[in-house]
């Protein structure tokens, strides 16, 4: 059950999250035709009268780049207002994740991007880990990866997710905890929700965006990272049978942060994952602003 912050923006004003009710006829409910982000937030360790949202700027940014996929000008910057004024009336005493959304918000029935009205809310809920920070187990789906050539895979666009909710469950009730996607070309794409990294010979190695992955932002941050630590990164297609022989595996994404795999299939990971730790724990003391050569990264809010 999820703790939702009381206080959510809906059709140009903030009001109690009970009250943000949508018709049963909403066309984005029917089409797919919107769009979401999901950036996390934490009360400072340091300092009890900040809130700390972690790329802020990135966040708002690719939001309104997929409201364009909509036929939809949103800037940047008002996503950005909305959401520091959300976080101010919600003031969150525990580690939360924001969701803004865009959506078609007609009622009708014709699947149409234009002369249809579309609108911007943001809510969000308490949350702790989305994954086990102990590790995952992994299987390969049975459903393949969108191609950008028929969807606009630039974008967390909504009707992407049905694809996600299929391998998510086919996994789970198979007896594992997540899925990973091949693309149309047989190469590995990603996880359900997340990006995904593999380690070989002291090596990251992870799918380039031609492999029809999500741009995501914590992979960024994975990426840059690891170079700043001088661990050598490389963006390329990966092989199935690479993963069974990877020295470590991890996914990474705004609501898993850093989670390592610890099976594949049938094949169990090494115990030891040096890299992977360490990315995390500097990640980690990213977000909650103890790193003073990322602070660039942390966008605090006084409450």
């Amino acid at each position: 059950m999820y703790n939702f912050l009381p206080i959510a923006y809906f059709q140009n004003q903030f009001i109690p999250f009970t009250e943000a009710k949508l018709s049963i006829a909403t066309h984005a409910l029917h089409y797919g035709t919107a769009a979401f982000g999901g950036m996390r937030g934490i009360p400072n360790p340091q300092d009890e009268t900040e809130i700390l949202l972690f790329r802020l700027d990135n966040h708002c940014k690719r939001l309104s780049n997929s409201a364009r996929f909509l036929h939809l000008d949103l800037p940047a910057e008002k996503i950005k207002e909305t959401i520091i004024e959300f976080v101010k009336k919600n003031r969150p005493t525990s580690s939360f994740y924001i969701r803004p959304f865009v959506y078609t918000s007609d009622l009708g029935i014709s699947p149409r991007l234009h002369n249809i009205d579309k609108d911007f809310l943001v809510y969000g809920l308490e949350l702790g880990d989305y994954l086990s920070p102990s590790g995952v187990s992994c299987r390969f789906s049975s459903w393949y990866r969108q191609e950008d050539r028929s969807f606009p895979l630039r974008g967390k666009i909504s009707g992407a997710y049905i694809t996600s909710s299929l391998a998510k469950t086919e996994a789970v009730e198979s007896g594992f905890d997540e899925s990973i996607l091949l693309n149309s070309q047989g190469k590995i794409s990603e996880a359900s929700g997340m990006n995904i990294f593999i380690v070989r010979n002291g090596q990251i190695i992870t799918p380039g965006f031609e492999q029809d992955i999500l741009e995501g932002i914590t992979r960024d941050s994975v990426l840059t990272i690891a170079k700043d630590l001088g661990i050598p990164t490389v963006e390329r297609p990966v092989d199935k049978s690479e993963l069974f022989i990877a020295d470590e595996v991890f996914l990474s994404g705004t609501a898993a942060k850093i989670v390592p795999v610890n099976r594949v299939e049938n094949y169990v990971m090494p115990e030891t994952r040096p890299i992977s730790e360490k990315l995390r724990e500097k990640l980690t003391a990213i977000t909650e602003n103890r790193d003073p050569n990322y602070k660039h990264w942390v966008f605090p809010i006084s409450i």
